[in-house]
């Protein structure tokens, strides 16, 4: 409770407090009869008249306060207060207002007054203090308006940096994750994944299970690829195909030796380009001409040793941009991987490779017929030869276009001139590819291999193509070059 000084009125809270003021000894004021003076109270007015006005006599010392009037006397000041105010207000504010006064009361605060000019005046002081505490005005003020609105636009830029910032962090992790940056482990951690899932929904007996992981790790110890999703034989059975059975065929040209590789458990969706690179070393560990270079592979690595040979070559100064981009960190991620870091890792083992953009189509409908005159140019160097069927030593050609990689492993010369290429996909299951080894293979199961100039219409093909061996000092200024990567581009 709060207790009026004035009147010893008991109030509840501050603004109860404030009205009272106003109304009981700021609005009503009580006059001296003898002169001008006016006072809030009875105790202040009396105080004026014992002082100013002697003659009136002064109050008795220590009694009752007595009626400055009639000299009644009452119980306390607040009892002679309302005996002055009902017997003699006619001298104390001849002015008074009635019952019906009017009165304003303050918009911004509890305030009431009966004077309309005097809350004006209130009412200004209450905007000038939140002007004040808004914005810093200069002298005339006349800027602050222009700087109010400079500060909400500030505050507005600002959220907006913030939700950009945000959609482009989704935006990044979700890229992270589409391509095997993320924290969410590698090869191994993939593997043991989906095979507990297959045992969870029955299509694995948990005998398997534990034989397919300590397979799998047995293979990891040692750093070689388990042999599981390779077939072997296939381009020897289109060499007897092509000679038995070649009809609409003028000629074909084939890469010998090359084993494909299908994806697994382990690298299911994101492991293409390291399968391409398993076919590629395939053919090169069968050619004798780069046993050299290949003196210290002697079996098909593992993805996760794949992953370590092209950190190696990152150490040695390939590709800095392209090892950036993965953080120099490959091992332990399902991170995709492309004609760059298959260029560097070949490169590294003194192999002479180039890359071949064919940035744009061109051909109608967004064909690329420049890439099968490429193609057909790299393996027919010798096509004055009569044999239809040339099993050439070159090497297969590693394809990559958005989201997915391939291997070119022949060509196809068509009766009517046109060409069509043979593709090892990684996407296709070891069943599909045995169905080529039977003999009675016909062109239903070549569908799965034969690409025409209508069946490749990304927007870009990016290939590597290996040509030879490079001395130490040839891999010295490659690998300088590579700073800044260029290929040749066609058109």
């Amino acid at each position: 409770m709060l207790l009026c000084e004035l009147c010893g009125q008991a109030l509840r809270t501050e603004p109860e407090m404030r009205r009272h003021l106003l109304r009981a000894h700021l609005e009503r004021e009580s006059r001296c009869p003898l002169c001008s003076f006016s006072a809030p109270g009875y105790d202040e007015l009396r105080a004026h008249v014992d002082s100013a006005h002697p003659e009136l006599g002064p109050a008795p010392a220590g009694g009752p306060p007595q009626c400055p009037f009639c000299g009644e006397t009452g119980a306390s000041g607040r009892q002679v207060e309302a005996h002055v105010r009902s017997r003699h207000g006619h001298l104390l504010d001849p002015r008074a207002p009635g019952n019906g006064q009017q009165l304003y009361e303050c918009p911004m605060c509890d305030l009431v007054c009966a004077n309309c000019q005097i809350l004006q005046e209130h009412v200004d002081l209450h905007l000038e203090e939140h002007h004040f505490s808004e914005v810093d005005i200069n002298v005339g003020g006349s800027l602050s308006d222009l700087e109010l609105a400079q500060q909400l636009q500030n505050e507005e830029d600002r959220q907006q940096g913030l939700e950009e910032a945000r959609r482009e962090r989704e935006e990044f992790q979700k890229l992270q994750r589409q391509y095997g940056l993320d924290s969410s482990g590698g090869y191994k951690q993939q593997s043991l994944k989906n095979m507990e899932r297959e045992v969870a929904r029955g299509r694995m007996q948990p005998s398997e299970y534990h034989k397919r992981k300590a397979d799998m790790m047995e293979s990891l110890a040692f750093g070689v690829d388990d042999g599981k999703t390779k077939t072997s034989g296939v381009i020897e059975a289109l060499c007897r195909y092509y000679q038995n059975e070649i009809k609409d065929v003028r000629r074909v040209w084939l890469s010998i030796g090359v084993d494909h590789f299908h994806s697994s458990l382990g690298d299911k969706g994101w492991g293409c380009g390291y399968r391409n690179f398993q076919m590629l070393l395939s053919s090169l560990l069968s050619n004798g001409m780069y046993n050299d270079c290949l003196r210290d592979i002697t079996l098909i690595p593992c993805i996760p040793k794949i992953q370590s040979m092209i950190e190696d070559a990152w150490k040695e100064g390939f590709d800095p941009q392209g090892a950036s981009h993965f953080s120099n960190r490959l091992h332990g991620t399902k991170a995709w991987i492309g004609a760059c870091e298959i260029y560097s890792l070949l490169t590294s083992l003194r192999l002479k490779c180039q890359i071949i953009d064919f940035h744009k189509p061109t051909g109608p409908l967004g064909t690329h017929p420049r890439l099968f005159e490429w193609v057909l140019s790299y393996y027919s160097s010798n096509r004055e030869s009569g044999t239809k069927v040339v099993c050439t030593r070159k090497p297969p050609i590693y394809m990559q276009h958005q989201g997915h990689s391939r291997t070119i492993v022949g060509i196809e010369e068509r009766k009517n001139r046109t060409l069509c290429l043979l593709i090892f996909d990684p996407g296709c299951p070891s069943q599909e590819m045995q169905k080529l080894l039977k003999q009675s293979n016909d062109d239903t199961s070549l569908k799965l291999l034969r690409k025409f100039v209508g069946s490749l219409k990304d927007k870009q093909y990016q290939i590597v193509a290996v040509d030879g061996e490079l001395s130490p000092e040839e891999k010295v200024v490659r690998c300088q070059a590579s700073q800044v990567f260029t290929a040749e581009r066609i058109p």
